[in-house]
């Protein structure tokens, strides 16, 4: 299970490439406040082992003292809003994640599909939605 924390939370993290608009806003460090795959919860101790760091189109996944890092860019443009997550280095080396998101003040929702085949066009997953949904917020 400690694996797939780590990919599902790497895949979130690739978020900004841009500097302009939601890129700007999502820069700083994020802590998961509920996070879901194929439609189970995540117990709040593995919540509390990770955390997502967005710097100028990079982004750092840690969960314990697994790390996960690659690069992100998204689409505010799109409806709904999107990202394509790369995978530099740790469990996601060489894949590419579809996702949506919401950036909401200080709260950020991903949803991505870790296989990286299509694109989810809800925020929502279930055992025939096998996505990966997590909702950030600011670490202040």
């Amino acid at each position: 299970m400690k694996r797939c924390c780590v990919a599902i939370v790497l895949i979130f993290a690739s978020t900004a490439l841009c500097q302009e608009g939601d890129g700007k806003a999502v820069q700083g460090t994020w802590k998961p406040m509920s996070a879901e795959f194929a439609g189970a919860k995540f117990p709040e101790a593995q919540l509390k082992a990770m955390t997502l760091v967005l710097t100028d189109g990079k982004y750092t996944v840690t969960v314990g003292e697994a790390v996960d890092k690659g690069t992100f860019k998204f689409d505010d443009k799109a409806n709904p809003k999107s990202l394509d997550i790369v995978g530099m280095e740790g469990p996601n080396k060489g894949k590419t994640m579809l996702a949506i998101y919401e950036l909401k003040g200080d709260t950020l929702r991903v949803c991505y599909d870790i296989a990286g085949k299509t694109r989810p066009t809800k925020f929502e997953t279930s055992k025939e939605l096998p996505f990966f949904l997590a909702v950030y917020r600011r670490d202040k």
